[in-house]
């Protein structure tokens, strides 16, 4: 497999199959034409049920299908006052290895945003984390936890360790100035109860600013790595040594990024899959920046999410395949939203059939893993 450093430059990657370009004329998104669109436009994530099935959730209810999601079930609510929550759409949904379905979410419900330019800051900002969890297959959900009331920003990923640790990822929100700061949660009794790790708050300014939405895995050394979204051009990297209960390496990761979260997964193949957005249009080495004010952050930065790239990685994240874009929306949506294609998510449905959905831009496709890499005949 040809190998390199992302960040050591931007390539100018060679599109054999342009004449071949798979484009969608009505919403402005072009897709490899090695992708297939899904035959649904549920947002991940996925998890598999016990019987085979694969179970979707929404603001407030839970689907399930049983025909690799052609067909969904009625949706069945989530909660029994369900005046009290409502899930976002930046969420985790992990299925542990004894069978408990656990879902992290921010409750949209308790939702209060007061960012304030004059004072560079949201004092009284509000978005509480909670956590949740299926005994039986999403039916119902129990054991619902607020685990605290700062802003988050968003919840992204949820793994599970190999000594059965369950680890999230969350944010709280910083004041004095106004910024993010990252930090997980993790659980050893399958999502019952919780525990929060150190912050990792790396300074900066504005509604934007400072460190958010990060993705995780764990290593074959056993640490727990986790990748994190900044404003300076490229994500940041932080390594437990002890399940997530503490972050003790914080440095760049070398991997080049707009300031967009990236979400990391491990696959059955062994090998680990990064979806993200380049700080950079495809073959470009500029964009307009974002920030430098204070407001939106404390350093410009580029805030491209047009384009959403892959890159798959053998060792463990040292070095990865030459970055893939698999989407790219060259127009504004006809609604007037921007065109961006961005906050992934990723599924295996079956071994090396990976789903891709975005909650920003609306992408629903599925990819091979063997049409992206370099594999040895059998």
């Amino acid at each position: 497999m040809r190998r390199q450093k992302l960040i050591s430059k931007t390539a100018v990657i060679t599109l054999l199959i342009v004449a071949a370009c798979a484009a969608h004329a009505d919403d402005g998104l072009w897709i490899d034409p090695r992708i297939e669109s899904l035959p649904t436009d549920k947002l991940g994530p996925f998890v598999k049920t016990s019987d085979g099935g694969i179970l979707a959730i929404d603001t407030s209810a839970s689907y399930v299908s049983h025909d690799h999601g052609q067909t969904w079930s009625p949706g069945r609510p989530l909660f029994s006052d369900p005046q009290n929550f409502q899930v976002s759409n930046e969420r985790a949904l992990f299925r542990t290895r004894d069978g408990a379905i656990i879902a992290a979410f921010m409750n949209l419900t308790e939702r209060h945003w007061t960012w304030s330019d004059e004072l560079g800051d949201a004092p009284d900002a509000r978005l509480p984390t909670c956590v949740m969890r299926s005994l039986d297959e999403g039916k119902t959900w129990q054991d619902i936890r607020k685990l605290h009331d700062d802003w988050s920003g968003a919840v992204r990923d949820m793994i599970q360790t190999t000594d059965g640790r369950v680890i999230f990822t969350a944010m709280k929100m910083q004041h004095n100035p106004g910024r993010h700061a990252v930090l997980t949660y993790s659980s050893t009794d399958d999502g019952k109860s919780w525990t929060a790790s150190n912050l990792i708050d790396l300074g900066g300014a504005g509604h934007h600013g400072g460190v958010t939405e990060p993705t995780l895995t764990e290593l074959a050394d056993g640490r727990v790595w986790m990748l994190i979204r900044t404003n300076w051009g490229e994500f940041w990297s932080a390594y437990s040594h002890d399940g997530g209960r503490f972050w003790r390496t914080i440095q760049p990761s070398g991997i080049a990024a707009s300031s967009a979260p990236g979400l990391v997964k491990r696959l059955s193949s062994g090998r680990l899959l990064l979806v993200w957005n380049r700080p950079f249009p495809n073959g470009q080495s500029e964009w307009p920046l974002s920030g430098g004010d204070n407001r939106w952050s404390a350093t410009p930065v580029s805030n491209h999410r047009e384009e959403l790239s892959i890159a798959f990685s053998e060792d463990d994240g040292k070095t990865w395949t030459q970055p893939a874009m698999i989407a790219h929306r060259h127009h504004t949506l006809a609604s007037g939203s921007a065109r961006w294609v961005a906050y992934p998510y990723v599924f295996e449905a079956s071994p090396g059939e990976l789903w891709i959905t975005t909650m920003q831009g609306g992408l629903r496709v599925k990819l091979r893993e063997a049409d992206f890499v370099n594999t040895k005949p059998e």
